[in-house]
């Protein structure tokens, strides 16, 4: 595992002390570049946004999508959970905890924010740090890849609803608009970038495998400015936090319970029900990595665009940053030391053969 992915969340927090000495520090520099925007959208972040997606764009391979029922068994889990539990329990937690458990520790009206900023990464599932969670799981990777596919076909057309649907159920004003707005300018235009990309690097390819090295070598070469744009935007956001971060530390900390059960929670649904149904461990560990991590690009960008650079919600999703490289890491360690509960191979799905009438 790179240095900078296995030490993401040492970068983080130091990307966090140094945003709240910016802010304490050049004020004025931080109000100026959050000024520089137009309607919903801040220019700086919004580069900064596309820097940290579009490298994990050009890795998605949508021609994988005809290998999604060779392992049927484990993308029904992960869509499962993904589609159908994730973003419902992550808005329960946010409003258990931020609605009654921890209200009296919390500014009077911001409940919100706090479950809007959960919703937003409980809604996105992993893209890119997936790959490497398969990778040291021994997963299978022409599976992990099928998987991230299908996820992100399905991403661009549920992710808005699903966000809308959960903020107006705990009665947030949804802002359809820039809703629509923050899919499409992070999740779409990165998205056919990354095709396009694709299909550049791949179509003088003597051969399938040397296409995906040629992609391999290419993403490999941009992907520290996904890392320069993530660190970037958490230095801005924190700029901006630095005032609320001194006078109430705690935050941090109240904001980490609620990602911390969810994450643990939907790696154990997720792996319980691969074990039960057989799952060959290759498939089981990233079938069920992928519905414990987040897409927190995508999340941090639409938390911007909805409520502003220096919202509780956006800080929230950084907190999410901050809180799941860890996690997953132990969650690899996990699924490691476990890898004998699982078969050597996958079972067939049975379907029951219809008897015929004597």
């Amino acid at each position: 595992m790179p240095i900078f992915e296995r030490y993401l969340s040492v970068w983080v927090a130091l990307a966090i002390i140094a945003g709240v000495v910016l802010g304490q520090i050049a004020p004025a520099l931080v109000s100026f570049l959050a000024s520089l925007e137009y309607g919903s959208v801040n220019f700086v972040v919004a580069i900064l946004i596309w820097f940290m997606v579009y490298p994990m764009m050009v890795s998605v391979d949508f021609s994988s999508l005809r290998r999604v029922h060779e392992r049927p068994k484990g993308m029904i889990i992960t869509l499962t959970v993904n589609w159908l539990i994730k973003p419902f329990t992550m808005a329960l937690l946010g409003v258990l905890f931020f609605e009654w458990i921890f209200a009296p520790f919390i500014a009077p009206g911001t409940a919100g924010q706090y479950i809007a900023g959960l919703i937003l990464l409980g809604a996105a599932p992993c893209t890119a740090m997936v790959f490497v969670w398969s990778q040291l799981t021994k997963g299978d990777p022409n599976y992990t890849l099928a998987q991230v596919s299908l996820n992100d076909a399905i991403m661009v057309f549920a992710y808005a609803p699903i966000v809308a649907l959960l903020l107006g159920v705990t009665d947030i004003t949804v802002p359809w608009a820039t809703l629509v707005l923050s899919v499409g300018l992070y999740v779409v235009i990165p998205l056919v970038a990354g095709i396009v990309t694709r299909v550049m690097i791949t179509r003088n390819a003597a051969s399938h495998a040397a296409g995906e090295a040629a992609v391999a070598a290419f993403t490999g070469t941009v992907k520290p400015f996904s890392i320069i744009g993530l660190l970037a935007t958490v230095v801005l956001l924190f700029g901006f936090q630095g005032d609320a971060i001194l006078t109430q530390p705690l935050v941090i900390v109240m904001i980490a319970v609620p990602l911390l059960i969810q994450s643990y929670g939907m790696f154990a649904v997720a792996y319980w029900a691969a074990k039960a149904w057989r799952v060959p461990h290759k498939v089981a560990a990233p079938c069920a990595l992928i519905g414990t991590s987040n897409f927190f690009e995508l999340a941090v960008a639409v938390a911007i665009g909805l409520f502003g650079l220096n919202s509780i919600a956006a800080l929230v999703t950084v907190v999410g940053v901050l809180v799941e490289v860890p996690v997953m890491l132990s969650l690899v360690w996990f699924a490691n030391r476990t890898a004998h509960w699982f078969p050597a191979d996958e079972t067939p799905i049975r379907v029951p053969r219809r008897q015929e009438k004597i």
